[in-house]
């Protein structure tokens, strides 16, 4: 028999999920790279990155999810226009929002391209 115990989370990086109320807080106060991810329940690209990126080697140390459909707020001030959206975070600074298939070697570089970038303030 199969209890909530033994089920063990095929993640290889820390989730960790945002809202409104916390999402500015949060990723000020975070150390490291992290990778915020704008989902809706109902699109399918959505779901396939909830399911996906947990499981992939990317070079961040976290990833960090938002329910764009519950956080309006949020999803203004990063300007989300598509989902599934993706934007870096490094130690409190943003680096922009990232145009990457969802694969591990195509994400890997467009986090290491944005963290070139000039970071900026959180928006």
């Amino acid at each position: 028999m199969c209890r909530p115990s033994d089920i063990v989370s095929p993640s290889i990086v820390v989730e960790s999920e945002l809202d409104d109320f916390d999402a500015d807080q949060r990723l000020l106060a975070m150390s490291g790279v992290s990778l915020v991810i704008f989902t809706s329940v109902g699109c399918a690209s959505c779901r396939f990155a909830r399911e996906q990126l947990p499981r992939l080697d990317l070079n961040v140390d976290r990833l960090c999810w938002i329910d764009a459909g519950n956080n309006g707020g949020v999803v203004e001030r990063y300007q989300v226009f598509y989902l599934p959206a993706l934007f870096v975070v490094r130690d409190g600074e943003f680096f922009g929002a990232l145009k990457s298939r969802l694969t591990r070697t195509e994400l890997n570089e467009a986090v290491g391209q944005a963290l070139s970038r000039i970071a900026e303030e959180l928006p």
